[in-house]
């Protein structure tokens, strides 16, 4: 175990926005131990305070579902995977065609854009200051780096399972909201395991050495990447079919409970 690469939301960080003691105490018992440690989610940079504060992570996060990597300590976008607006303009006639209820807004390197009804009757997640406006193609200039589609009614497997096959050669679609119709699309053949696979082989660091953590269908191919992928217990029926291992559920602390494992493993080796 030279890295431990893990997802956020639902994984380690709950819906009230905490993370427990215990998976504090786990990660920072694993960086004095010399293990490099990353993020590895959907969530954009502007969403990222839960790990500096509550971790004290200053690191490198791949945000995005692989289309950036951030360092935070510095507040710098280190590297970005664009969408054109082509695609988006593409994506979004497909996308309407198929189920016409459907809303987009699009993540930039600068901000949330999105168009009138992508709330819906819920509060804007990022901030107020999310103002809703039609989606231009002048947009593509501060660098598009997610799409995101929603619809109000069913579930995210089901809307996903609707517009995937028509979108496979465009962009590269997946979810990770639970409890939402809600799909994020990124630069084609972009994912989690892509751009941590990078992250580790500019280290030196092999897939057999990585121990990663994750929930939902955003993590699967990062799971599938790593010598050690680890759905949690809590997940998605998609991410626990598709790793290897499995941790115990979030509300035990799994991510915890797998790390003090392992480290208490190499210290007797």
């Amino acid at each position: 175990m030279r890295l431990i690469a893990s997802d956020i939301d639902g994984t380690i960080l709950g819906h009230d926005g905490k993370i427990s003691r215990r998976t504090v105490d786990a990660f920072a018992a694993a960086a004095e131990a010399g293990i490099e440690i990353v993020f590895v989610t959907g969530r954009p940079p502007r969403w990222l305070e839960p790990i500096r504060e509550q971790l004290g992570h200053t690191g490198t996060v791949i945000c995005s579902n692989g289309a950036v990597s951030y360092d935070l300590g510095a507040e710098k976008v280190l590297d970005s995977h664009l969408l054109p607006w082509d695609t988006v303009d593409k994506v979004r006639s497909i996308v309407t065609e198929l189920v016409p209820e459907s809303y987009f807004a699009l993540e930039s390197l600068t901000g949330l854009h999105v168009e009138e009804g992508f709330f819906g009757s819920r509060p804007a997640a990022s901030s107020s200051e999310v103002v809703p406006s039609m989606l231009t193609p002048d947009m593509a200039d501060a660098g598009i780096v997610k799409m995101l589609a929603v619809r109000h009614t069913g579930s995210a497997d089901d809307y996903l399972e609707l517009v995937a096959p028509r979108l496979a050669a465009l962009i590269g679609v997946t979810h990770s909201a639970p409890d939402l119709a809600l799909l994020e699309m990124g630069a084609l053949g972009v994912n989690k395991a892509v751009t941590l696979a990078r992250y580790a082989a500019a280290r030196g660091i092999d897939a057999a050495d990585v121990v990663a953590f994750g929930d939902m269908p955003n993590d699967i191919e990062m799971l599938g990447w790593a010598g050690s992928g680890y759905a949690l217990a809590s997940g998605h029926p998609q991410a626990l079919a598709a790793a290897a291992l499995v941790a115990p559920r979030f509300e035990d602390d799994g991510v915890a409970q797998v790390i003090e494992s392992r480290l208490a493993a190499l210290r007797l080796a």
